[in-house]
């Protein structure tokens, strides 16, 4: 089935730029930041992409953390310096810092009955459109050996650059990538290798991925792109099709309601 184009989807979406906010804060907010945008998208109608970076955390998916050894390893994680938390949406590790940019894109539920590779198709859209100045040779479909695989890896040359994962509500969905945009992919994919190291001492390997550090590659790397270039690249993107609506027509909740989303999302999904 063909996709709706991104003129379709984005023309009435607003950019929540939170990139430059990169202080070490509990990585959880950014998540119940998005969880609490869905819930309001009903009301609103409207359409967001949230950009946000942390400068160093590890954020796990939920199979990750029922791994024998997943407490001893997010120990180790700590005493390293990275902030481990586990996340609401689907997908295995992923290891965040100013490199890496987090993308999600944000929409009110239409219709019930969409397919969720619908969904998944409108983050390739819009990140293969933001690197079509500088390549236009974008894949989609799991790498082997990479972190977080799945079905819409994003990769150049048989290097993942790009994993999406999609968090559902009943009135709203979120698509989340992250883009590993500047320095070494090789670099993150070992230390999630040495995170599975810790964790997954006598567990089957088919319960855990087998991460190649030769899997993964940045933006930079690949292409010359780095993380301020890829940003500027989405947002316009977005602007060449959206309308005038800026952050103003958001009603953004408060401090105090994502801290405590993010204590009740901690709740729900750090709990074995």
């Amino acid at each position: 089935m063909t996709q709706p184009s991104i003129a379709t989807w984005a023309s009435d979406m607003i950019i929540l730029d939170r990139s430059d906010q990169i202080e070490p804060i509990d990585p959880m907010r950014s998540f119940a930041l998005d969880e609490l945008l869905c819930k309001d998208a009903a009301r609103s109608k409207l359409s967001i992409c949230h950009i946000w970076r942390h400068p160093q955390a590890f954020v796990l998916g939920q199979r990750d953390y029922r791994l024998p050894y997943a407490k001893e390893a997010m120990d180790w994680l700590s005493s390293i310096g990275y902030m481990p938390m586990v996340r609401n949406s689907g997908g295995a590790a992923v290891p965040l810092d100013l490199g890496v940019i987090n993308l999600s894109l944000i929409f009110p539920i239409v219709s019930p009955s969409t397919s969720f590779h619908h969904h998944f198709s409108r983050m390739t859209q819009l990140i293969r459109e933001a690197l079509a100045p500088v390549n236009t040779a974008v894949d989609v479909g799991e790498v082997s050996g990479a972190y977080c695989p799945g079905d819409y890896d994003m990769s150049i040359n048989g290097l993942k650059f790009c994993g999406i994962a999609q968090r559902r509500q009943l009135h709203a969905f979120c698509v989340h990538a992250f883009v590993v945009a500047d320095k070494k992919g090789s670099d993150r994919a070992s230390l999630v290798r040495q995170f599975y190291d810790r964790a997954a001492i006598g567990a089957p390997e088919q319960s855990y991925p087998l991460v190649a550090e030769a899997s993964t590659a940045s933006l930079e790397e690949l292409l010359g792109m780095g993380t301020q270039a890829f940003i500027t690249s989405i947002k316009e993107c977005i602007r060449a099709y959206s309308s005038e609506l800026t952050t103003s027509s958001l009603i953004l909740p408060d401090d105090e309601q994502v801290i405590e989303m993010a204590g009740r999302l901690r709740a729900r999904y750090e709990t074995r």
